[in-house]
């Protein structure tokens, strides 16, 4: 066997995907899907009846959960298609830097400072809110890799 003291690993990561499978037909409104391989959260649903060939179609729309762009797909609902896994997690605001980076702290008290603010009204919100000196609370999505602030709400656990 070889010395494994020497052994060097870049990531943590567990390997496992960021995806998982589930058949078309046991889609639901409101839950999400990949939609030409963007995490998506499916608004519109329909299916069609079966044809001289079998199979029923199921026709979905669903928005990209970051940046809220249109997507469709039609599909056999026998067939199965990749469902994201979706983290959603709750940060207090404790600052925001000149450059736009957010300074989040999570509820043991580990802070982080790699998002951005957010480009759209949500943003111009958060930095108006938070100028203001209110306490904010920030909901982060998580999927495939990609996060972003979704959400804020005011923080009533300190008052």
């Amino acid at each position: 066997m070889t010395d494994m003291d020497d052994t060097h690993f870049e990531t943590g990561d567990s390997g496992a995907s960021a995806t998982y499978p589930m058949q078309c037909s046991a889609l639901r409104k409101n839950g999400f899907v990949m939609l030409k391989s963007r995490p998506c959260k499916i608004v519109e649903m329909s299916t069609s009846k079966t044809g001289k060939h079998g199979h029923a179609k199921v026709h979905l729309v669903g928005i990209d959960i970051f940046n809220g762009k249109k997507y469709e797909d039609i599909c056999p609902s026998t067939h199965n298609m990749d469902v994201p896994h979706v983290k959603r997690e709750d940060y207090q605001l404790t600052d925001i830097s000149d450059d736009g980076y957010l300074t989040l702290m999570r509820e043991n008290g580990d802070l982080r400072e790699d998002l951005k603010l957010p480009d759209s009204d949500l943003g111009v919100q958060l930095r108006t809110e938070f100028d203001s000196g209110k306490e904010l609370l920030c909901t982060v999505l998580h999927s495939c890799g990609e996060e972003c602030v979704i959400a804020i709400k005011t923080n009533t656990a300190l008052q």
